[in-house]
Order: C-alpha cells, then sequence, then structure tokens
C-alpha cells in the first residue's frame, strides 16, 4: 500500500481516464484500494430494492471511486500540483511542489 497523498476535503482534478478534466470535492478516501470518491465525478447508476430507507427503491445517481494515480490536487490558484512533505518546526506539512506553498 502506497503513502496517499490526497486526504478529505482537498479539491482535486481528473488527469487521466474517461472524466479526464473534471474538478471536485473528495468525499472519501479509500486508503486500502488506493481510490477516492470525488464529488460529481464517475457517476454510476444503482439499482436499489425498496428498504427502510428508500421505500420506493428504484435507480439512484451515486459517485464510484477513482484511483489516487489518476487525480492531481488543485492548489488555491486552481493548477495541478505535485504533493510533498516538510517539516515546519514540530509539525509536518504537505506543500505544493510547484508554488511551494503549504496546503
Amino acid at each position: 500500500m502506497i503513502k496517499l497523498k490526497i486526504k478529505t476535503g482537498d479539491t482535486v482534478k481528473v488527469i487521466a481516464g474517461d472524466h479526464k478534466g473534471s474538478e471536485g470535492k473528495v468525499l472519501k478516501v479509500l486508503k486500502e484500494k488506493n481510490k477516492a470518491i470525488v464529488e460529481g465525478v464517475n457517476m454510476v447508476k444503482k439499482h436499489t430494492k425498496p428498504s427502510a430507507q428508500s421505500p420506493q427503491g428504484g435507480i439512484i445517481e451515486k459517485e464510484a471511486a477513482i484511483h489516487v494515480s489518476n487525480l492531481s490536487l488543485l492548489t488555491g490558484k486552481g493548477e495541478t500540483t505535485r504533493v510533498g512533505y516538510k517539516m515546519d518546526g514540530d509539525n509536518k506539512v504537505r506543500f505544493s511542489k510547484k508554488s511551494n506553498e503549504v496546503i
């Protein structure tokens, strides 16, 4: 398992695959599968049986997971960047390798 440099709440851009160019916020990171669920990207239709939560059942649309290698973090200016780590006093912080700013 690799060290994931993307965290929940980050804004990312899809850099490869069917949804290339799409941007969104990371809703959930699936660490054991090296995947992330991005808001509004990779939407799939899921058939659901009637249950207590959805008494009607039917077809719902939800986001499917995308491999983290196909995602790139966006800086505050909206450009893609790679992520590095450095020590800021006693704290380990993530920083943008493109602009050298702390994320």
